[in-house]
């Protein structure tokens, strides 16, 4: 028995599961692990580069992710686009226990990195 409110409570297996109460996850914490699921999918990032970062919308148990992030150029872009889609998916996904329908990501800048090899063009 409760001592302030003079009853006794049930145990956790006698209760309904509509009236256990719910756990809820803040946009903030699932942007911030979308944002480390980005940077998984882009390692290495280019040595300037701004690490991703993540703006989320959380509804219910479904999250809407917006991914901002900068790539090295030249790549696929189209191919680390996609590969950032499905990491932050996936990982959002397994951690928070959310579906994730819709992934943006939006590329801010692009980095020039040198070719390997000896360069083009005229050397002096």
């Amino acid at each position: 028995m409760s001592a302030e409110i003079g009853t006794a409570r049930l145990p956790l297996d006698l209760v309904p599961p509509g009236e256990r109460g719910a756990t809820r996850i803040a946009d903030r914490v699932v942007a911030k692990i979308a944002a480390q699921a980005a940077r998984e999918a882009l390692a290495p990032l280019p040595a300037d580069a701004a690490p991703p970062h993540a703006t989320v919308v959380v509804h219910h148990e479904t999250a809407r992710v917006r991914v901002h992030l900068e790539l090295g150029y030249p790549c696929d872009i189209g191919g680390r686009c996609a590969a950032v889609r499905r990491h932050v998916e996936e990982r959002v996904g397994a951690l928070v226990s959310m579906e994730v329908p819709e992934v943006a990501v939006q590329v801010e800048r692009l980095h020039l990195t040198p070719a390997p090899g000896p360069p083009h063009g005229r050397t002096p």
